[in-house]
């Protein structure tokens, strides 16, 4: 299977009718062809082919109600994955390249989100839009970092995962009301910076369930390659 995001190609993997694991790549000029996959980002050139074609998913086939046309497929892959896991409502929060936060209503409609610069973004606009400040990215978990830091490439890193962090604790307070024990919403964690922000929204006291490989597995899901995850 294969997720063609904006920033990185997500392939993964099934074994004897289960999910397996899943791999980050660079896109590739002639990749070998995918039991199945879908696109938000730029398509290779086979992806125009009849083989191709025949196995890419859109929105189309992902059963959640009021889905719109324009809705990015990693994000509607990630909210429905997340949802027939669950027995209520959902916030997705996907870190990648954007971060998007996905509602999903307890009857799996969609209900809208959020959308803001990813960390990658983030740090590379405040390197190339200033003079002085440095190339940063977020390379582990940021768990015991000195909250405020006194090195410049620290302070980038602490600021732009914390901004993060408090944009989904945000939304889930707007949600919940800070009331988590009783509340019917459950919050999902996924994409490349995941592990980054899950120790941060830990710390907020926010039960998040951080699951990697979300939209491939709900991919592999409706391709009829691996039955739904178990709860």
């Amino acid at each position: 299977m294969l997720l063609i995001g904006n920033s990185r190609w997500h392939w993964g993997e099934t074994a004897d009718g289960r999910f397996w694991r899943h791999r980050d790549e660079t896109a590739a000029a002639d990749p070998p062809l995918p039991d199945a996959w879908a696109a938000v980002g730029p398509l290779p050139p086979v992806a125009a082919g009849d083989p191709w074609r025949q196995r890419q998913l859109t929105n189309r086939q992902v059963p959640l109600a009021g889905l719109p046309d324009h809705v990015g497929i990693d994000r509607a892959l990630a909210a429905w994955g997340a949802w027939t896991r669950t027995a209520g409502p959902v916030l997705v929060a996907d870190a990648g390249t954007a971060l998007t936060l996905t509602l999903v209503d307890a009857e799996g409609r969609f209900r809208g989100g959020r959308i803001l610069a990813g960390a990658g973004l983030q740090l590379r606009a405040l390197h190339s839009g200033t003079r002085q400040l440095p190339l940063a990215c977020l390379r582990q978990p940021i768990t015991g970092d000195d909250p405020w830091p006194r090195d410049t490439e620290a302070a980038l890193r602490i600021g732009v995962a914390e901004g993060l962090a408090s944009a989904v604790t945000g939304a889930w307070v707007q949600l919940t009301g800070g009331q988590d024990a009783v509340s019917p919403w459950s919050l999902w964690l996924t994409g490349g910076d995941g592990p980054c922000l899950e120790p941060l929204l830990q710390r907020r006291g926010l039960a998040v369930r951080h699951v990697p490989g979300l939209a491939l597995e709900a991919l592999a899901c409706l391709a009829g390659l691996s039955p739904a995850p178990d709860p």
